[in-house]
């Protein structure tokens, strides 16, 4: 079932939501980007529970689904984005993780 577009806020506790009480799934680029942006999944973990998202979300062609952005800081001050859509209200699936130099803490 494709969930329909909700807003950032919703997906911010939707997310936590999933974090919490339901279902985290991770897709084969997503453990990939991990391995090649040197950060564990401890680390995107921390990223899932406290980090915000800025941006509108994005719809996939492919899949059909909305695709959203949460940020933060991984606990090393690595400023991680991580792309993911929500599968069921209680599963989100994790597409991508990647590093953004320029909001490394200093």
């Amino acid at each position: 079932m494709i969930l329909k577009r909700i807003s950032r806020a919703e997906a911010v506790d939707l997310l936590r939501h999933c974090v919490e009480d339901g279902e985290v799934q991770y897709g084969p680029h997503f453990r990939k980007a991990l391995e090649e942006e040197s950060v564990d999944i401890v680390d995107a973990w921390a990223v899932l529970r406290c980090g915000q998202i800025f941006d509108e979300p994005e719809p996939d062609i492919k899949t059909r689904e909305w695709k959203y952005r949460v940020e933060g800081h991984e606990p090393g001050g690595k400023w991680l984005t991580i792309v993911f859509s929500f599968k069921e209200v209680n599963r989100v699936f994790l597409i991508t993780v990647f590093s953004v130099e320029s909001r490394r803490k200093r």
